[in-house]
């Protein structure tokens, strides 16, 4: 076996494949013989250095739920959320590493130490995210080469392992974000085409119409609240998971209900489980039909729809998908593991692209075929203030340069010119996002641009924006009259306020707590 790996870093399962010595992706099972591992933490009450991950924590939780972590994916690049333990402030970035700490630990003990891996993220995650994502393999001890996009992951698993061809749609609806990307495939050249999705829409969210259904169950009867302390509700949210899970196999689910009035038996239809999640899953459909506006394309023009994400399990998305598409959507791959596996098979891609000679000749001739063209994820541009035509004032905006859904690689220009009379100096600022307005863009690199003095207003200057296949984006800021220039190269997604010396410090903090 390689030591090449994927992961799939979900909100609610995790799971690490490796590719085998002939380039095909393999799930590796966890300690406990699982294939995914619950993305939960616990930490020990009686070992403050132990802290368990997976089903231990899962099963712990309603011991102390304060000591408990659960969809911590949703919180990952959020640089105010701390979770404090022990006199620690733990970051998302941090919690995160223990649970891809455990995939590698478990993942080594029968095939050795796993270090090169691609770890997958949902196709809307900004730049933030993506970095505090890599941040997080590298202190759980991993040299992370690249990340890939969940939907394009699943799509690459399923292109090399079926026979495909023409537009494909794929629908991931996790446990806490959807993603739909449209692609163009052809035996295993693959082309993105765009992407859309929602990071605040999943299995959890399923799961908490069900726990509200729960409590207003409990009141109606009682005239009593059902849930009151946390130990209760860590309970409850286990039960609403599994209610949501049987109504995926039944009609209807039945629970006993214990509260302080009293306990009564509650049950629910599949029915009334659809009515009450109806407006999360129009979300969906309101993102599948703007995938299709940006794809210039109809429901009819999909040649195939492929499902990743537990949520699919859900009659009523393959319902709604195949009464959209006519045609039911693909089920011949495991919806939790195929993220996973197609990441590993990015990890192979990349380790050939990058470091050929260090590559097995198995792997190499497995993959010698597989082609991956990707987009921009997002828009990228610069804050500049045209003057309005009719009230004459300047105009601060946000100027896109490189449109979302761009192939890649790509370049692209456009000119400016100086506001004032003898300006000697730009603020130059290269954002990511759609909006024209600054407020609602990622700030991601600011630098201060010198120029030529006692010169009149109105000098031009070309801005140029390319971006590699290895996410690496070179931004060029030119004064034409005098030709200097102002380079910026970065790394997309290693622009925050962590250094590779401060990631690294933490990695070397973290050794000292032991991960079950």
């Amino acid at each position: 076996m390689s030591n090449l790996a994927g992961i799939d870093l979900g909100t609610t399962f995790s799971a690490i494949a490796i590719l085998n010595d002939i380039g095909k992706a393999e799930i590796v099972p966890n300690a406990e013989g699982e294939r995914i591992t619950p993305s939960a933490i616990y930490f020990d009450d009686a070992d403050s250095s132990i802290i368990r991950v997976g089903i231990e924590a899962v099963n712990s939780r309603h011991l102390n739920p304060d000591r408990s972590v659960r969809w911590i994916k949703r919180h990952i690049g959020d640089t105010d959320y701390r979770l404090s333990i022990d006199g620690k402030d733990w970051t998302p970035q941090e919690l995160s590493s223990l649970i891809l700490k455990k995939l590698k630990q478990d993942a080594g003990i029968e095939n050795g130490e796993i270090t090169d891996v691609v770890i997958s993220v949902p196709a809307h995650f900004d730049e933030t995210r993506r970095k505090a994502t890599m941040d997080a393999g590298t202190m759980a001890g991993l040299n992370v080469i690249g990340i890939v996009n969940e939907p394009v992951a699943a799509a690459l698993y399923y292109a090399t392992t079926h026979n495909v061809a023409g537009r494909v749609l794929v629908y991931d609806l996790g446990g806490g974000t959807f993603d739909v990307t449209m692609l163009d495939v052809k035996d295993k050249d693959i082309q993105i085409v765009c992407s859309q999705g929602d990071h605040a829409l999943g299995g959890i969210d399923f799961d908490r119409k069900i726990l509200e259904m729960f409590e207003q169950g409990y009141k109606d009867h009682h005239d009593s609240e059902l849930i009151s302390c946390r130990e209760e509700r860590a309970k409850y949210e286990d039960e609403a998971e599994d209610a949501k899970k049987t109504l995926s196999r039944r009609d209807a689910v039945k629970k006993m209900l214990y509260g302080q009035a009293g306990s009564m038996r509650f049950e629910i239809s599949r029915q009334q489980f659809e009515e009450a999640i109806e407006p999360l899953i129009s979300r969906t459909d309101i993102l599948v039909e703007v995938i299709l506006e940006e794809a210039g394309c109809k429901a009819t023009d999909v040649n195939k729809v492929i499902l990743a994400g537990g949520s699919t399990r859900m009659p009523v998305v393959r319902k709604r998908l195949q009464q959209k598409f006519g045609f039911a959507p693909e089920i011949a791959v495991n919806v939790d593991e195929c993220v996973a596996l197609g990441a590993a098979i990015q990890a192979g891609l990349t380790k050939l692209k990058d470091e050929p000679d260090k590559i097995s000749a198995g792997i190499s001739g497995g993959l010698k075929d597989v082609r991956l063209k990707d987009v921009c994820n997002h828009s990228y541009g610069t804050i500049c203030a045209p003057k309005d035509r009719q009230t004459g004032q300047y105009v601060v905006e946000n100027r896109i340069i490189l449109p979302k859904n761009t192939p890649l690689p790509c370049e692209k220009s456009q000119q400016f010119y100086t506001m004032v009379d003898g300006q000697t100096q730009l603020e130059v600022t290269v954002t990511q996002g759609e909006d024209t307005d600054p407020d609602y863009v990622n700030k991601i690199a600011t630098e201060v641009f010198e120029l030529p003095p006692d010169r009149p207003a109105g000098r031009p200057i070309k801005v140029t924006y390319s971006y590699d296949t290895n996410q690496r984006m070179h931004c060029r800021f030119e004064d034409e009259e005098s030709g200097k220039n102002l380079e910026v190269d970065f790394c997309i997604g290693a622009n925050d306020e962590l250094t590779r010396a401060d990631v690294e410090q933490k990695a070397q903090e973290l050794v000292s707590f032991k991960v079950e």
